[in-house]
C-alpha cells in the first residue's frame, strides 16, 4: 500500500471550504469518474461512479475537520482505497489536505502501487484545485 499527501491553501474560511466538501463535489473534482447515482446510508453517503466499463461504490462519511472516504468493496481499479480530506484554519483562509492510502493487488507491488499512487496524488491535487476554485 502507498500513501500520498497533497495540501492546499483556500483563500476562503474553514466553514465555507468544509460546506464544499461534499461527496458529489468530491468525485467531480478529482475528474476521473462520472457519478452514476448517490444513497444515503446514514451517517455514509454511497457514491456509485463510473468511467469507460468500470463501475464502483465510494462509501463517504463526514469527519470533524473534513470528509473521509474509501472504495466500497472489491468491485472498483483498487485492492484498497482511502481517503481523508482535511481542512484547517490558516491565516486568511484554510488549510486543506488530503492524505490517500492505494493499493492495487496486482504483481510486483513495488511497481503497480507506486503507479497508483502517482495517478491518485494527480487526481488530488485536480481535486484541491478544483476546490480552491469552487470556494
Amino acid at each position: 500500500m502507498r500513501q500520498v499527501t497533497v495540501s492546499r491553501f483556500v483563500p476562503r474560511s474553514k466553514p465555507t471550504v468544509l460546506r464544499r466538501l461534499a461527496p458529489e463535489a468530491m468525485v467531480r473534482y478529482e475528474g476521473s469518474f462520472d457519478v452514476r447515482g448517490v444513497r444515503e446510508e446514514d451517517p455514509e453517503t454511497v457514491v456509485v461512479v463510473g468511467a469507460r466499463g468500470v463501475e464502483f461504490a465510494l462509501r463517504f462519511e463526514s469527519i470533524e475537520d473534513g470528509l473521509r472516504y474509501e472504495q466500497d468493496g472489491e468491485a472498483g481499479p483498487f485492492e484498497a482505497m482511502e481517503t481523508v480530506v482535511s481542512v484547517e484554519p490558516a491565516d486568511g483562509g484554510a488549510s486543506v489536505t488530503a492524505r490517500s492510502s492505494v493499493a492495487l493487488g496486482l504483481p510486483l507491488p513495488a511497481v503497480t502501487d507506486r503507479l497508483a499512487a502517482w495517478k491518485r496524488r494527480g487526481e488530488l491535487e485536480r481535486a484541491l484545485d478544483a476546490l480552491a476554485a469552487d470556494a
